[in-house]
């Protein structure tokens, strides 16, 4: 699958950097990076900020292990507006990072002309598999960038599962921040999920915010007007709705907001443990669609490190455990083990093959 070039500017948040090394720590980060010692990872994030308890917050936890467990430096820079991209990637390229790994589907063109332009410079990419010839029929990976994608509609058919059989109102809902691949490929999965529950049980439990059919829906239009996530999800409520999945980074904390205020609302978050991640409103999360990319960027950064990096396209499933449900946690008692024992099996058939999950956004293996 084609994934196309980023959808529109987005607003960001302050530029910053984090644990910077010092400068005689780092040496060419390219071909003849080789020593932990002597190596450096670097990381942009886009537009939810480093601390978004979401998937920039995943990203930088893989450079921190890799910083504990490797012995290398590591540094981050956030970016304020999509005009950033560029100069934070080639600010990096100056200090001379043995892999400089890019956040977010909206990065995609700025890292392939910094990757072009740099052939000596290692890249990862998460949620984007930059094309070098976007006039072929399939896509041909650059030579020095390594996709990081995730079939997370796996995982959401999981939780649209788990869903609709513990919503007690019939009616669940899920809404994204901007309608790129993804976030839809999240509710892709959780509308199919709720779907599946529907036939197995002869229900009727209804999704607001998504039709998969028509790849249409209710999006807040950024990663970080949290205000937006709560009137969303306060229109979600008004409508039956009492389990929400915010696919919208730091805006499914105004979803959060929404669903304390109700009293009777549960969330299921994405991307990280929300359990973990937004410790304030763990009692909400019945679980969360986890998409590790924390071990997907500290396994990129290793393979620089050991001069084994190729420009592999790197899937998560739930096979490789890519992609998954993260523990019930408060609700751990609340979930009927009939429901649970029923989502293991749906987990073992989609890991089998015997059933297949399908999205317009699924990554190519």
């Amino acid at each position: 699958m084609r994934w196309a070039a980023a959808v529109g500017a987005v607003a960001l948040l302050a530029t910053a950097c984090g644990q910077a090394p010092d400068e005689e720590t780092a040496t060419d980060g390219g071909e003849g990076a080789t020593t932990e010692e002597s190596f450096l990872a670097c990381m942009v994030s886009d537009a939810g900020g480093i601390d978004d308890r979401s998937f920039n917050a995943a990203a930088w936890k893989g450079l921190q292990d890799a910083q504990s467990e490797l012995g290398v430096e590591a540094e981050f820079v956030e970016s304020r507006a999509d005009t950033d991209y560029g100069p934070n990637i080639d600010a990096l390229v100056q200090k001379d990072c043995g892999i400089i790994i890019t956040v977010g589907f909206l990065m995609g063109d700025a890292t392939k002309e910094a990757a072009e332009g740099n052939p000596e410079e290692n890249f990862a990419i998460v949620d984007n598999a930059p094309d070098a010839d976007p006039d072929t029929p399939e896509i041909e990976p650059i030579d020095n960038i390594k996709p990081l994608l995730f079939d997370t509609a796996q995982a959401a058919y999981l939780a649209g599962y788990l869903a609709a059989g513990m919503t007690t109102t019939g009616t669940v809902a899920t809404f994204g921040g901007i309608p790129i691949p993804p976030v839809t490929i999240f509710m892709d999965g959780f509308v199919d999920g709720v779907a599946k529950y529907n036939e197995d049980k002869g229900a009727e439990v209804k999704v607001l915010g998504w039709d998969k059919e028509a790849q249409n829906g209710t999006f807040t239009g950024d990663f970080e007007d949290q205000n937006k996530g709560k009137q969303v999800t306060n229109n979600f409520i008004q409508q039956g709705a009492d389990i929400v999945l915010p696919v919208a980074g730091p805006v499914g904390l105004g979803a959060a907001a929404a669903a304390r205020d109700a009293g009777d609302v549960n969330l299921i978050w994405v991307d990280s443990d929300g359990y973990e991640t937004v410790p304030d409103y763990q009692d909400l999360f019945i679980t969360s669609v986890l998409k590790r990319i924390d071990s997907a960027t500290f396994a990129a950064t290793q393979e620089a490190v050991d001069g084994s990096f190729t420009n592999e396209l790197y899937v998560g499933t739930l096979e490789n455990e890519g992609v998954g449900l993260a523990p019930f946690h408060d609700f751990e008692d609340t979930v009927p083990d009939e429901l649970k024992a029923e989502v293991e099996a749906l987990q073992a058939a989609i890991i089998s093959g015997e059933i297949v999950v399908e999205s317009p956004a699924t990554p190519a293996a």
